[in-house]
C-alpha cells in the first residue's frame, strides 16, 4: 500500500496558566509494519486507511485522541487491523480512548469537545479489526471485510482459529463516524470480522455513527458493557453465524434510524452451527426524532442464537419485532425450516424473558411470490411473547461517555 504524505494539523490546548499552546499532532498513512504505541500527549491523525499489519502490535494508552480525516470511497479514514496483527487500547472510565473525526476540537486531556452533537455523522470512518476465527461465508472459510478492494489480502477475515487473540479494547468511544465507501455503502462504527473468543471488547461506546454502530461477521469475541447511540442505520448488526454472547448493554435508538438489532445467521456450510446470545440489554426508541422509521429487531434469513433478559421501549406503539419465514418457490409455498421463523419454531432461535409491551411480533415472507400464514403468526406470537424483564445495566455504567455527557442516556 502506498502512504499518503500529508502535512499535520496544528492543534492548540490551553495550559496550566491558560495560555495556549501548540500540541503535537502525528499523521498516520498507510501499513503499520513494526509495533507502535500511540501516547496521551499528542494527536493521532489518520490519513486514508491505515493498517495495522500481520505480527504486529499497536498499543493505544489510555486518554489518546485519534482523529480521521474527512473522505470517502478510497480515500475514507479508517483503523483496521489486520488478520493476525493486534490492537491493546486499553482506556479507563476517566481517561478513555477516543475516536472521533479532526473536525471536532476536542483536545488531549479532554474527554469531549464541544462543537459536535448525536446529528454529526459520517465525518470519517471508524475501527475495524479482522481475525482468524470460525466465519460462514457463502463459500469458504474466509472472506473480504466490506470496503477493502478485492485482491487486498490485509482484507482478508476468518480461518479455524476459534479462540484467535486480536487484542484488547476497553473503555473506548468511537464518534461521528461511518463515512462513505461506493455506492451508498458506509463504513460501521465497530466491524469486527472473525475476531476470536481470545480478544477482550469491553466498556465500548459507539456515537453518532452514519451506518452500524457494531457489525459482527462471525467469530466469538464476547461483548460486554456496550453503549450505541444515535447511529444512522442498525445498532447491533449480525452476520455469518457470530458465536459470542453481546451483554449488558444499551441502545439508544434514534427515530430516524433503522433497526435495534438486525440478525441473520450462517451463510454457508462452514461453521453452520454457530449461534449468537444477546443477554441483559435495553434499547431505548426516540420517536421525537424526525421521519420515525426506526424498528426493534429484524431477525432475517437464518438467524439463530439465543436473547435473554433484554427490554425494548420508548419506541412509537406498534413497532415491530420482525420475523422473516422463506418457503419453497410458488405455488407450494411450504416453509424451509432454515429460516429465521423455522428456527423459531424449532427452538434454535430462542426468545427468554423480553419486554416489549405496546409493541409488535410480525412474520413477514421473505420469498417473492408466497405469502405468511395467520398461521405463521400465530406460532410466532406464542414462542414471543412479552415479560418483565431487567435489561442491560444501570446508566451510570457509561457515564464516562459523550452520549452521557450530552444528557442523551435517558428513558
Amino acid at each position: 500500500m502506498i502512504a499518503i504524505m500529508a502535512l499535520p494539523t496544528i492543534y492548540w490546548a490551553c495550559s496550566d496558566d491558560n495560555e495556549p499552546k501548540q500540541v503535537e499532532s502525528e499523521v498516520i498513512s498507510g501499513v503499520i509494519e513494526d509495533d507502535q504505541t500511540w501516547t496521551a500527549d499528542k494527536i493521532y491523525e489518520l490519513a486514508g486507511r491505515v493498517i495495522v499489519a500481520d505480527g504486529v502490535t499497536l498499543t493505544i494508552e489510555a486518554g489518546t485522541i485519534v482523529k480521521g480525516r474527512e473522505g470517502q470511497g478510497m480515500n475514507a479514514c479508517a483503523l483496521m487491523i489486520a488478520r493476525g496483527g493486534k490492537i491493546n487500547a486499553v482506556g479507563t472510565s476517566s481517561e478513555p480512548i477516543i475516536f472521533t473525526s479532526v473536525l471536532d476540537n476536542i483536545q488531549p486531556g479532554e474527554k469531549f469537545g464541544s462543537n459536535l452533537d448525536k446529528d454529526d455523522r459520517g465525518l470519517w470512518g471508524g475501527l475495524v479489526i479482522l481475525g482468524k476465527g470460525l466465519i460462514s461465508p457463502t463459500t469458504g472459510t474466509e472472506a473480504q471485510i466490506e470496503g477493502v478492494p478485492a485482491g487486498e489480502t490485509l482484507g482478508l477475515y476468518g480461518g479455524a482459529v476459534e479462540n484467535d487473540n486480536s487484542g484488547t479494547l476497553r473503555y473506548v468511544s468511537i464518534r461521528h463516524g461511518g463515512t462513505v465507501l461506493s455506492g451508498g455503502s458506509e463504513i460501521n462504527g465497530l466491524t469486527l470480522g472473525g475476531v476470536g473468543s481470545g480478544t477482550t471488547i469491553s466498556d465500548i461506546e459507539i456515537f453518532a455513527n452514519i451506518d452500524d454502530g457494531i457489525e459482527l461477521f462471525g467469530g466469538s469475541v464476547n461483548v460486554t458493557n456496550l453503549l450505541v447511540s444515535y447511529q444512522g442505520d442498525d445498532a447491533i448488526d449480525i452476520d455469518q453465524a457470530y458465536a459470542g454472547t453481546i451483554s449488558d448493554f444499551i441502545v439508544i435508538h434514534g427515530g430516524d434510524t433503522d433497526e435495534g438489532l438486525e440478525i441473520d445467521g450462517p451463510e454457508g456450510a462452514s461453521n453452520a452451527t454457530g449461534k449468537f446470545t444477546l443477554s441483559d440489554g435495553t434499547l431505548i426508541g426516540d420517536p421525537t426524532q424526525a421521519s420515525d422509521v426506526s424498528s426493534l429487531a429484524d431477525f432475517k434469513s437464518a438467524a439463530q442464537g439465543d436473547i435473554e433478559n433484554v427490554v425494548f421501549t420508548g419506541y412509537t406503539a406498534g413497532k415491530k419485532i420482525k420475523i422473516e419465514a422463506r418457503y419453497s418457490a410458488s405455488p407450494d409455498c411450504a416453509l424451509n425450516a432454515s429460516s429465521a421463523f423455522g428456527k423459531l419454531l424449532n427452538d434454535n432461535l430462542a426468545f427468554s424473558t423480553v419486554q416489549f409491551t405496546g409493541f409488535a411480533v410480525d412474520v413477514y415472507s421473505g420469498t417473492t411470490g408466497c405469502t405468511e400464514t395467520a398461521g405463521n403468526q400465530t406460532e410466532a406470537e406464542s414462542k414471543v411473547t412479552s415479560v418483565a424483564a431487567t435489561g442491560g445495566p444501570s446508566f451510570s455504567t457509561f457515564n464516562w461517555t459523550i452520549t452521557s455527557e450530552l444528557d442523551l442516556l435517558e428513558n
